[in-house]
């Protein structure tokens, strides 16, 4: 008879050992819908009310050993607080180690090059998942890229981010710049970079761009800039039409039609390809460029070719409005 008893106990416990692995190390609950379930762990919160929260979403199916399971493990004072996306059937162990290592979800807000300070601000105001206010960072202070953050992350913080990059982006170029350029500052370049960033959409051209600009520049000559134009008008928000020739000869701050140099401020923020353009550009004689009718421009070196360049550009412009008022 004992020794019946004993082979019972030790089955049971064969048996509970073999049930605290699989549901352990085993697959975890399906999740209730799509291929993931969201979780969101509060700061502060202790083991145990860690593993309320992860029972509560349907992620692990006993609070009692994964509470166990992370005090042996030691995982217990390790624990990261965060939303969390838990695939459906994830174990519960790795579950745990998850949440040990902090695999919390990043979302992501992406400024465009070319972007204003008040376009990129808008964008972080709209993430829901942040908090906080957050004012309208300087132009021309941010740099343009794709930035991860957390829920819950206060939208100061990622301003704050965009706007450290910038500065360590501008100072690597600044350093590294060229001898002889026409600008004393490295926020002078920064405005530089962003007329550049405004005036073509071909990555290729930028640096051919820059050195016309810092050509004329040296030259004394007016930059003659569109979206400077633009800019003291809205700016930088999109017109939706054309620039009217009041517009070209009203003086504002930022119209280089009127003023010489450059303009007060940058007109937005430029990608490390402008600043990279401005600071080392290729040499060059050229100081006109026009829109070449297919996405891109022709350049100058003297104001006769820039003339007949332009008549090539308005002929163009001509033949699409006769065939566009057929």
């Amino acid at each position: 008879m004992v020794a019946q008893s004993l082979m019972s106990l030790l089955l049971v416990a064969i048996l509970a050992g073999g049930w605290v692995v699989w549901t352990y190390r085993g697959p975890g609950p399906r999740a209730r819908s799509g291929p993931a379930t969201t979780v969101f762990l509060e700061h502060g919160a202790g083991v145990a009310q860690i593993a309320h929260a992860l029972k509560q979403a349907g992620v692990i199916s006993s609070e009692k050993l994964f509470v166990l399971a992370a005090k042996l493990g030691g995982a217990a004072r390790s624990l990261k607080a965060g939303e969390y996306a838990v695939p459906s059937g994830a174990s519960m162990s790795t579950v745990l180690a998850d949440v040990q290592a902090g695999k919390v979800v990043r979302h992501q807000v992406s400024v465009p090059e070319g972007w204003t300070s008040a376009m990129a601000a808008d964008a972080v105001r709209r993430e829901p998942v942040l908090t906080g206010e957050v004012e309208t960072p300087p132009e021309g202070s941010i740099l343009p890229d794709t930035y991860l953050f957390e829920r819950g992350e206060a939208r100061s913080a990622v301003i704050q981010r965009m706007r450290a990059a910038q500065d360590k982006t501008l100072a690597e170029l600044w350093a590294a710049r060229a001898p002889g350029l026409p600008f004393e500052t490295p926020q002078e370049a920064v405005t530089l970079a962003s007329i550049i960033e405004k005036e073509t959409g071909l990555p290729a051209e930028r640096p051919r761009i820059a050195a016309v600009f810092l050509n004329r520049l040296r030259a004394h000559m007016r930059l003659e800039s569109d979206p400077t134009i633009i800019y003291g008008i809205s700016q930088g928000r999109p017109l939706g039409r054309g620039i009217t020739l009041s517009e070209i000869t009203a003086i504002t701050p930022y119209n280089t039609y009127k003023i010489d140099g450059l303009p007060p401020t940058p007109i937005a923020n430029p990608g490390r390809a402008s600043l990279a353009a401005v600071l080392n550009p290729p040499r060059s004689t050229e100081l006109f460029f026009v829109a070449n009718g297919q996405g891109g421009h022709v350049f100058a070196s003297t104001f006769a070719e820039h003339e007949r360049n332009v008549a090539r550009w308005r002929g163009l412009e001509r033949a699409r409005a006769a065939v566009a008022g057929k």
